[in-house]
């Protein structure tokens, strides 16, 4: 009987050790077409907005261009967590997303920052709606550091596997 109780306690606290470690957390995607894609889309725009600066955002405004189309798209946010572009929700332009938590509790937006500042870019997979939906889906997420005008920010887009 105690072998059982101790055998079963250890599957728990191996269950709630994966489930809440970032030890076991993946890092980035399984490598796909579409992550490579999105790495690259970002790094073209980092490109961009240092030739252009803020003007570089017209282009990635433009519905079915290379910059937004069906599910992906770029967004810009600067390092206090204000959005300067997402022309997929444009009504989150302007607002402060700091502290949002996604459907399992993530502080989402912090954590793309917070790569971008101590990383310089990189992965982050959170909860979000696709464009045009309520619910959430899991998403991946590529960002990289910019300098826009000559201000620190963050520019990214990401896809859903799913």
């Amino acid at each position: 009987m105690r072998g059982t109780v101790m055998f079963a306690s250890g599957l728990i606290f191996l269950g709630l050790l994966s489930a809440n470690s970032s030890t076991f957390a993946q890092a980035s995607p399984p490598p796909s077409e579409e992550a490579k894609k999105v790495e690259a889309l970002v790094n073209k725009a980092a490109d961009l907005i240092d030739k252009k600066g803020s003007a570089a955002f017209q282009e990635f405004r433009k519905k079915d261009s290379e910059w937004f189309h069906g599910t992906t798209y770029l967004f810009v946010y600067d390092m206090t967590s204000k959005v300067v572009l997402n022309p997929a929700f444009p009504a989150r332009e302007g607002t402060i997303v700091t502290g949002q938590k996604d459907a399992n509790g993530k502080l989402f937006h912090d954590a793309l920052i917070e790569t971008a500042k101590t990383k310089g870019s990189g992965w982050v997979d959170y909860m979000f709606p696709k464009p045009g939906q309520s619910n959430p889906s899991h998403k991946w997420t590529y960002v990289k550091s910019v300098k826009i005008d000559g201000v620190a920010g963050v520019v990214g887009s990401g896809f859903y596997p799913d």
